[in-house]
Protein backbone atom coordinates (compact mmCIF):
# COMPACT_ATOMS: atom_id res chain seq x y z
CA UNK A 1 0.00 0.00 0.00
CA UNK A 2 1.20 3.41 -0.96
CA UNK A 3 0.95 6.17 1.73
CA UNK A 4 0.98 9.65 1.52
CA UNK A 5 0.61 12.06 4.80
CA UNK A 6 -0.56 15.83 4.44
CA UNK A 7 0.53 18.26 7.22
CA UNK A 8 -0.59 21.36 6.64
CA UNK A 9 2.88 23.48 7.19
CA UNK A 10 6.08 23.08 8.85
CA UNK A 11 7.64 26.16 10.14
CA UNK A 12 7.93 25.40 14.09
CA UNK A 13 7.36 22.35 16.75
CA UNK A 14 3.78 22.34 18.50
CA UNK A 15 1.36 20.09 19.52
CA UNK A 16 0.31 19.10 15.66
CA UNK A 17 3.98 18.22 14.92
CA UNK A 18 4.17 15.93 17.71
CA UNK A 19 1.22 14.20 16.28
CA UNK A 20 2.72 14.14 12.69
CA UNK A 21 5.69 12.40 14.61
CA UNK A 22 3.11 9.53 15.40
CA UNK A 23 1.98 9.50 12.40
CA UNK A 24 5.60 9.14 10.78
CA UNK A 25 6.02 6.25 13.07
CA UNK A 26 2.65 4.95 12.36
CA UNK A 27 3.54 4.98 8.44
CA UNK A 28 6.64 4.38 8.58
CA UNK A 29 7.35 4.16 4.85
CA UNK A 30 4.76 6.66 3.67
CA UNK A 31 5.61 10.74 1.66
CA UNK A 32 5.19 13.56 3.60
CA UNK A 33 3.81 16.53 1.73
CA UNK A 34 3.57 20.15 3.19
CA UNK A 35 2.96 23.61 1.88
CA UNK A 36 6.03 24.76 3.24
CA UNK A 37 9.24 23.66 4.92
CA UNK A 38 10.69 25.65 7.26
CA UNK A 39 11.29 23.57 10.10
CA UNK A 40 14.64 23.88 12.00
CA UNK A 41 17.10 21.77 11.94
CA UNK A 42 17.08 20.85 15.42
CA UNK A 43 13.37 19.63 14.88
CA UNK A 44 13.84 17.56 11.91
CA UNK A 45 15.05 14.80 13.32
CA UNK A 46 11.88 14.10 15.12
CA UNK A 47 10.30 13.54 11.41
CA UNK A 48 12.68 10.67 11.18
CA UNK A 49 14.84 13.19 8.31
CA UNK A 50 12.38 12.31 5.76
CA UNK A 51 12.20 14.81 2.95
CA UNK A 52 8.92 16.93 2.45
CA UNK A 53 7.46 17.52 -0.98
CA UNK A 54 6.18 21.54 -0.78
CA UNK A 55 3.53 23.54 -2.77
CA UNK A 56 4.39 26.27 -5.30
CA UNK A 57 4.31 28.79 -1.87
CA UNK A 58 7.84 27.87 -0.79
CA UNK A 59 9.22 29.60 -3.71
CA UNK A 60 6.84 32.72 -3.39
CA UNK A 61 8.63 35.91 -2.37
CA UNK A 62 9.20 36.44 1.41
CA UNK A 63 7.33 33.12 2.06
CA UNK A 64 10.57 32.74 4.40
CA UNK A 65 10.32 35.30 6.43
CA UNK A 66 5.84 35.15 6.43
CA UNK A 67 4.15 32.36 4.28
CA UNK A 68 0.65 33.32 5.95
CA UNK A 69 0.77 36.90 3.66
CA UNK A 70 -0.01 34.45 0.76
CA UNK A 71 -3.32 32.84 2.81
CA UNK A 72 -5.52 33.71 0.09
CA UNK A 73 -3.43 30.96 -1.98
CA UNK A 74 -3.39 28.52 0.64
CA UNK A 75 -6.63 26.31 -1.05
CA UNK A 76 -4.42 26.44 -4.90
CA UNK A 77 -1.61 25.83 -3.62
CA UNK A 78 -2.87 22.57 -1.32
CA UNK A 79 -4.65 21.46 -4.59
CA UNK A 80 -1.64 21.72 -6.78
CA UNK A 81 0.36 18.51 -4.44
CA UNK A 82 0.10 16.00 -6.50
CA UNK A 83 -0.95 12.82 -3.99
CA UNK A 84 -2.46 10.96 -7.10
CA UNK A 85 -0.44 7.78 -7.46
CA UNK A 86 -1.09 6.59 -3.27
CA UNK A 87 -3.82 4.60 -1.77
CA UNK A 88 -4.39 6.37 1.10
CA UNK A 89 -3.93 10.06 2.08
CA UNK A 90 -4.02 10.55 5.87
CA UNK A 91 -3.97 14.52 6.32
CA UNK A 92 -3.37 16.01 9.55
CA UNK A 93 -5.01 19.20 9.22
CA UNK A 94 -6.16 22.63 11.44
CA UNK A 95 -6.18 24.67 7.88
CA UNK A 96 -6.32 23.54 4.66
CA UNK A 97 -4.74 19.67 4.55
CA UNK A 98 -7.71 18.38 4.64
CA UNK A 99 -8.18 20.22 1.09
CA UNK A 100 -5.86 17.89 -0.88
CA UNK A 101 -7.26 16.59 -3.82
CA UNK A 102 -7.98 12.72 -3.89
CA UNK A 103 -10.21 10.20 -6.26
CA UNK A 104 -12.56 7.44 -5.59
CA UNK A 105 -9.86 4.91 -5.78
CA UNK A 106 -7.76 6.76 -2.72
CA UNK A 107 -8.71 6.28 0.67
CA UNK A 108 -8.33 9.93 2.37
CA UNK A 109 -8.50 10.09 6.36
CA UNK A 110 -8.00 13.72 8.20
CA UNK A 111 -7.21 13.68 11.77
CA UNK A 112 -8.30 17.38 12.26
CA UNK A 113 -7.37 19.51 14.80
CA UNK A 114 -9.94 22.08 14.23
CA UNK A 115 -12.43 23.22 11.43
CA UNK A 116 -9.80 26.42 9.94
CA UNK A 117 -9.19 29.01 12.39
CA UNK A 118 -9.05 31.79 9.76
CA UNK A 119 -12.50 31.11 7.99
CA UNK A 120 -14.36 30.11 11.14
CA UNK A 121 -13.90 31.17 14.68
CA UNK A 122 -10.55 33.51 14.89
CA UNK A 123 -11.97 35.63 11.46
CA UNK A 124 -12.34 38.35 13.71
CA UNK A 125 -9.00 38.20 15.66
CA UNK A 126 -7.16 37.59 12.30
CA UNK A 127 -8.29 40.73 10.85
CA UNK A 128 -7.18 42.65 13.67
CA UNK A 129 -3.38 40.63 14.08
CA UNK A 130 -2.83 41.82 10.43
CA UNK A 131 -4.38 45.53 10.74
CA UNK A 132 -7.54 44.21 8.27
CA UNK A 133 -10.34 45.64 10.19
CA UNK A 134 -11.36 48.78 9.18
CA UNK A 135 -11.26 50.32 5.58
CA UNK A 136 -11.72 49.25 1.85
CA UNK A 137 -8.31 46.68 2.91
CA UNK A 138 -10.74 45.26 5.87
CA UNK A 139 -13.56 45.16 3.10
CA UNK A 140 -11.83 42.72 0.96
CA UNK A 141 -9.82 40.60 3.86
CA UNK A 142 -13.19 39.97 4.90
CA UNK A 143 -14.37 38.80 1.16
CA UNK A 144 -11.08 36.46 1.13
CA UNK A 145 -11.48 34.98 4.83
CA UNK A 146 -15.62 34.34 2.91
CA UNK A 147 -13.90 32.41 -0.02
CA UNK A 148 -11.69 30.53 2.58
CA UNK A 149 -14.78 29.38 4.49
CA UNK A 150 -16.32 28.45 1.52
CA UNK A 151 -13.71 26.12 0.09
CA UNK A 152 -12.75 25.15 3.84
CA UNK A 153 -16.60 23.47 4.04
CA UNK A 154 -16.64 22.39 0.45
CA UNK A 155 -13.16 20.85 0.64
CA UNK A 156 -14.23 18.75 3.64
CA UNK A 157 -16.64 16.66 1.35
CA UNK A 158 -13.32 15.18 0.08
CA UNK A 159 -12.22 13.38 3.39
CA UNK A 160 -13.87 9.62 3.48
CA UNK A 161 -13.21 9.67 7.20
CA UNK A 162 -12.56 12.26 9.91
CA UNK A 163 -10.91 11.62 13.20
CA UNK A 164 -11.26 15.08 15.58
CA UNK A 165 -8.47 15.45 18.60
CA UNK A 166 -11.36 16.42 20.84
CA UNK A 167 -14.85 16.21 21.87
CA UNK A 168 -15.08 19.63 21.45
CA UNK A 169 -14.01 19.85 18.30
CA UNK A 170 -15.76 16.72 16.85
CA UNK A 171 -18.60 19.17 17.54
CA UNK A 172 -17.10 22.31 15.49
CA UNK A 173 -16.80 19.75 12.99
CA UNK A 174 -20.33 18.66 12.44
CA UNK A 175 -21.56 22.23 12.76
CA UNK A 176 -18.66 23.57 10.42
CA UNK A 177 -18.99 20.56 7.79
CA UNK A 178 -22.11 18.81 8.90
CA UNK A 179 -19.89 15.70 9.30
CA UNK A 180 -19.20 12.91 12.29
CA UNK A 181 -15.87 12.16 13.29
CA UNK A 182 -14.50 9.77 15.71
CA UNK A 183 -12.72 11.09 18.45
CA UNK A 184 -8.62 9.69 19.33
CA UNK A 185 -6.92 12.05 21.49
CA UNK A 186 -3.60 13.41 20.35
CA UNK A 187 -0.30 11.86 22.12
CA UNK A 188 1.19 13.26 24.74
CA UNK A 189 4.62 11.94 24.70
CA UNK A 190 5.86 12.70 28.27
CA UNK A 191 2.83 11.21 29.54
CA UNK A 192 3.50 7.41 28.53
CA UNK A 193 7.70 7.97 29.64
CA UNK A 194 8.12 5.71 32.66
CA UNK A 195 10.82 7.62 33.94
CA UNK A 196 8.90 10.73 33.84
CA UNK A 197 5.98 8.96 35.66
CA UNK A 198 8.04 8.09 38.40
CA UNK A 199 11.79 9.08 38.93
CA UNK A 200 11.04 12.47 37.54
CA UNK A 201 7.56 13.10 38.66
CA UNK A 202 8.83 12.01 42.25
CA UNK A 203 11.77 14.45 42.51
CA UNK A 204 9.74 17.38 41.16
CA UNK A 205 7.30 16.60 43.82
CA UNK A 206 9.72 16.81 46.98
CA UNK A 207 10.99 19.84 45.01
CA UNK A 208 7.94 21.71 45.27
CA UNK A 209 7.14 20.67 48.68
CA UNK A 210 10.60 21.69 49.83
CA UNK A 211 10.56 25.29 47.94
CA UNK A 212 10.17 28.09 50.29
CA UNK A 213 9.26 30.40 47.13
CA UNK A 214 7.00 28.52 44.26
CA UNK A 215 6.77 29.26 40.72
CA UNK A 216 3.97 29.42 38.18
CA UNK A 217 4.71 28.47 34.52
CA UNK A 218 3.07 28.48 31.25
CA UNK A 219 4.41 26.81 28.24
CA UNK A 220 2.62 28.53 24.65
CA UNK A 221 3.38 30.36 21.61
CA UNK A 222 2.92 33.55 21.76
CA UNK A 223 -0.25 34.20 19.70
CA UNK A 224 -3.17 36.29 20.93
CA UNK A 225 -5.52 33.55 21.12
CA UNK A 226 -3.66 32.17 23.39
CA UNK A 227 -3.99 34.91 26.31
CA UNK A 228 -0.47 34.45 27.54
CA UNK A 229 -1.28 38.78 28.29
CA UNK A 230 -3.62 37.86 30.27
CA UNK A 231 -1.77 35.57 32.41
CA UNK A 232 0.92 38.55 32.84
CA UNK A 233 -1.13 40.82 34.05
CA UNK A 234 -2.85 38.83 36.50
CA UNK A 235 0.95 38.40 38.27
CA UNK A 236 0.93 41.97 37.92
CA UNK A 237 -1.30 42.14 41.11
CA UNK A 238 0.53 38.80 42.46
CA UNK A 239 3.87 40.50 42.59
CA UNK A 240 4.95 38.02 45.62
CA UNK A 241 4.49 35.22 43.24
CA UNK A 242 6.86 34.37 40.21
CA UNK A 243 5.80 33.44 36.52
CA UNK A 244 8.22 31.88 34.01
CA UNK A 245 7.07 32.26 30.59
CA UNK A 246 8.33 29.55 28.01
CA UNK A 247 7.56 29.96 24.15
CA UNK A 248 7.87 32.63 21.46
CA UNK A 249 6.13 34.16 18.79
CA UNK A 250 4.93 37.74 17.41
CA UNK A 251 3.10 38.49 20.59
CA UNK A 252 6.47 38.55 22.58
CA UNK A 253 7.60 41.99 22.80
CA UNK A 254 3.97 43.06 23.85
CA UNK A 255 3.88 40.47 26.57
CA UNK A 256 7.82 41.66 27.55
CA UNK A 257 6.04 45.04 28.14
CA UNK A 258 3.77 44.07 30.35
CA UNK A 259 6.22 42.16 32.87
CA UNK A 260 7.05 42.77 35.68
CA UNK A 261 10.38 41.82 37.58
CA UNK A 262 9.09 38.57 38.69
CA UNK A 263 7.86 37.78 35.52
CA UNK A 264 10.59 35.57 33.52
CA UNK A 265 9.81 35.82 29.60
CA UNK A 266 12.32 32.53 29.12
CA UNK A 267 11.43 32.38 25.28
CA UNK A 268 12.20 28.78 23.57
CA UNK A 269 13.75 26.66 25.53
CA UNK A 270 15.53 23.39 24.95
CA UNK A 271 13.25 20.25 25.85
CA UNK A 272 15.32 19.13 28.77
CA UNK A 273 15.34 22.85 30.58
CA UNK A 274 11.54 23.21 29.89
CA UNK A 275 10.92 19.84 31.14
CA UNK A 276 12.69 20.97 34.49
CA UNK A 277 10.84 23.98 34.56
CA UNK A 278 7.49 21.89 34.10
CA UNK A 279 8.08 19.19 36.37
CA UNK A 280 9.68 22.46 39.40
CA UNK A 281 6.66 24.15 39.00
CA UNK A 282 3.93 25.01 41.75
CA UNK A 283 1.29 25.07 38.76
CA UNK A 284 0.96 25.44 34.99
CA UNK A 285 -1.15 28.59 34.06
CA UNK A 286 -3.42 28.38 30.77
CA UNK A 287 -5.76 30.77 29.32
CA UNK A 288 -6.63 29.91 26.31
CA UNK A 289 -9.83 28.14 24.42
CA UNK A 290 -7.91 25.47 23.19
CA UNK A 291 -9.30 22.45 20.87
CA UNK A 292 -7.47 20.07 22.95
CA UNK A 293 -4.10 21.65 24.60
CA UNK A 294 -1.06 19.06 24.89
CA UNK A 295 0.59 21.51 26.98
CA UNK A 296 -1.51 21.63 30.46
CA UNK A 297 -1.10 17.45 29.81
CA UNK A 298 2.75 17.55 29.45
CA UNK A 299 2.66 19.18 32.81
CA UNK A 300 -0.03 16.81 34.52
CA UNK A 301 2.61 13.93 33.10
CA UNK A 302 5.20 15.55 35.72
CA UNK A 303 2.61 15.72 38.56
CA UNK A 304 2.36 19.36 38.30
CA UNK A 305 -1.11 20.72 38.78
CA UNK A 306 -2.95 22.96 36.07
CA UNK A 307 -4.81 25.96 36.53
CA UNK A 308 -6.55 26.83 33.17
CA UNK A 309 -9.92 28.22 31.47
CA UNK A 310 -12.80 26.02 31.96
CA UNK A 311 -13.61 26.07 27.89
CA UNK A 312 -12.85 23.67 25.13
CA UNK A 313 -10.88 20.84 25.15
CA UNK A 314 -9.53 21.08 28.90
CA UNK A 315 -12.99 20.19 30.09
CA UNK A 316 -11.81 16.59 28.80
CA UNK A 317 -8.15 16.82 30.01
CA UNK A 318 -8.41 18.52 33.60
CA UNK A 319 -10.59 17.51 36.82
CA UNK A 320 -11.46 20.42 38.46
CA UNK A 321 -11.79 20.85 42.05
CA UNK A 322 -15.55 19.27 42.07
CA UNK A 323 -13.51 16.18 41.19
CA UNK A 324 -12.63 12.97 43.96
CA UNK A 325 -9.28 13.13 42.11
CA UNK A 326 -8.71 16.83 40.91
CA UNK A 327 -5.71 17.98 39.04
CA UNK A 328 -6.52 21.74 38.58
CA UNK A 329 -8.39 24.83 38.98
CA UNK A 330 -10.43 25.55 35.71
CA UNK A 331 -11.62 29.08 36.10
CA UNK A 332 -14.80 30.28 34.01
CA UNK A 333 -13.73 34.19 32.27
CA UNK A 334 -11.18 35.28 30.10
CA UNK A 335 -9.50 37.84 32.41
CA UNK A 336 -6.69 38.98 34.40
CA UNK A 337 -9.12 39.28 37.51
CA UNK A 338 -10.46 35.70 37.05
CA UNK A 339 -6.78 34.38 36.63
CA UNK A 340 -5.59 36.05 39.88
CA UNK A 341 -8.35 34.33 41.69
CA UNK A 342 -8.29 31.64 40.32
CA UNK A 343 -4.13 31.40 41.67
CA UNK A 344 -5.35 32.26 45.35
CA UNK A 345 -8.13 29.18 45.20
CA UNK A 346 -5.44 26.74 43.84
CA UNK A 347 -2.79 28.04 46.74
CA UNK A 348 -5.74 27.48 49.34
CA UNK A 349 -6.63 24.08 48.09
CA UNK A 350 -3.56 22.79 46.78
CA UNK A 351 -3.23 19.83 49.68
CA UNK A 352 -6.27 18.38 47.71
CA UNK A 353 -4.24 17.39 44.34
CA UNK A 354 -2.17 15.12 44.41
CA UNK A 355 0.25 15.19 41.94
CA UNK A 356 0.53 11.34 41.37
CA UNK A 357 -3.21 11.91 40.27
CA UNK A 358 -1.89 14.33 38.05
CA UNK A 359 0.34 11.98 36.50
CA UNK A 360 -2.03 8.85 36.44
CA UNK A 361 -4.48 11.58 34.30
CA UNK A 362 -1.74 12.21 31.79
CA UNK A 363 -1.37 8.85 31.03
CA UNK A 364 -4.50 8.27 30.01
CA UNK A 365 -3.41 10.35 26.66
CA UNK A 366 -0.01 8.67 26.05
CA UNK A 367 1.73 8.12 22.77
CA UNK A 368 0.93 4.52 22.70
CA UNK A 369 -2.58 4.75 23.49
CA UNK A 370 -2.62 7.01 20.59
CA UNK A 371 -0.77 4.61 17.98
CA UNK A 372 -2.83 1.81 18.85
CA UNK A 373 -6.19 3.43 18.69
CA UNK A 374 -5.63 5.33 15.03
CA UNK A 375 -3.86 2.21 13.78
CA UNK A 376 -7.10 0.17 14.28
CA UNK A 377 -9.18 2.67 13.13
CA UNK A 378 -7.07 2.92 9.71
CA UNK A 379 -6.74 -0.97 9.46
CA UNK A 380 -11.02 -1.15 9.63
CA UNK A 381 -11.50 1.65 7.28
CA UNK A 382 -9.32 0.33 5.06
CA UNK A 383 -10.59 -2.95 4.66
CA UNK A 384 -13.85 -1.79 4.38
CA UNK A 385 -12.50 0.59 1.71
CA UNK A 386 -10.56 -2.49 -0.05
CA UNK A 387 -13.94 -4.50 0.13
CA UNK A 388 -15.89 -1.88 -2.03
CA UNK A 389 -13.45 -1.46 -4.30
CA UNK A 390 -13.31 -4.84 -4.88
CA UNK A 391 -17.18 -5.22 -4.69
CA UNK A 392 -17.42 -2.49 -7.82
Amino acid sequence: MRIALVHDWLDTWRGGEQVLAELCRIFGAADLFALVDYLPESDRAKLGNRHVATSFLQRMPLAGRDFRLWLPLFPRAIESLDVSRYDLVVSSSHAVAKGVRTNRRQLHICYCYTPMRYAWDLRAQYLAQTGLARGIRGWLAGRVLDRLREWDRAASGRVDHFLASSRHVAERIRRAYGRESTVIYPPVAAAGNAAVSNATASSAIAARRASVEPFYVTVSQLVPYKRVDLIVAAFRSLPDRRLVVIGDGPERERIRALATPSVRIAGRLPDDERDRLLAGAAAFVFAAEEDFGIAPLEAQAFGTPVIALGRGGALETIRGLDDAAPTGVLFAEQSAACITEAVRTFEANRHRIDPDACAANARRFDAARFRDELDTFVRARWDEFAASRAAA
